[in-house]
């Protein structure tokens, strides 16, 4: 089995359509980016840093609002349209990267990553139920997909700490502690395994719970597990 691979954690000369963008820095990275007016970007309205003023910022109703809303989450994204420059941090530690989406790819996100993408992807948020673990209870969780139906598109995401992928290819399975994966290709199914500690010393302990990824696909991994509350 290959081991996971880090993500590149300074990226400079970036391509996307009607954009141009570099990631910097090391503890609390900054995406920085270039629009040329033909693709706008959209992202969640409290990860901009700056921008020049000519850059037009305008709210951009989502698809699943009515769930969200109920769910007591953000019903709207926010949109970046025009000539010039805007950069975006997620004002927290950890690893800001692309994922280049040629048309017709997906992606799925866990929630509370996504960082910013070009609006030639088109986003929408489901809450995946039947998963119970330490990490979610047994109300599941929501997660973010992310599709390129009308060109190519770039999705950038935040990992906390460090982001590594793994390739998994066909049947091949890993073991993901729930706090730790980022993304994952619609493709990839995850089941929760325990494990019960329940013999010698470790009697009624308690018990070790993992997301297990089963491929063909990608699998994000991020180095810091942040437990997030989720909604009811």
């Amino acid at each position: 089995m290959n081991p996971p691979h880090l993500l590149p954690t300074d990226l400079q000369g970036g391509q996307g359509p009607g954009v141009e963008y570099s990631i910097q820095g090391e503890l609390v990275p900054l995406l920085h980016c270039h629009l040329d007016g033909s693709m706008p970007l959209y992202f969640e309205h409290h990860v901009v840093l700056w921008k020049d003023p000519q850059v037009e910022i305008r709210l951009a109703a989502v698809r699943g609002a009515a769930r969200r809303l109920v769910a007591g989450r953000e019903v709207f994204l926010t949109e970046a349209r025009g000539r010039g420059e805007i950069a975006f941090s997620r004002d927290a530690p950890g690893h800001v990267f692309p994922l280049e989406l040629p048309r017709g790819a997906a992606i799925l996100v866990r929630e509370h990553q996504f960082l910013a993408a070009t609006a030639s992807t088109r986003y929408s948020a489901s809450r995946i139920r039947g998963i119970s673990n330490n990490l979610f209870g047994d109300n599941g969780f929501w997660v973010d997909r992310f599709e390129a139906r009308d060109g190519d598109g770039v999705v950038w995401l935040h990992g906390y700490g460090n982001v590594l992928e793994k390739e998994l290819e066909a049947g091949e399975e890993i073991d993901v502690e729930p706090g730790a994966w980022v993304y994952m290709d619609p493709q990839v199914r995850m089941r929760p395994t325990v494990y019960g500690l329940r013999t010698g010393i470790f009697a009624g302990v308690g018990r070790l719970v993992f997301n297990r990824l089963r491929g063909p696909g990608r699998v994000g991994l991020q180095t810091m597990f942040v437990h997030l509350p989720t909604e009811d």
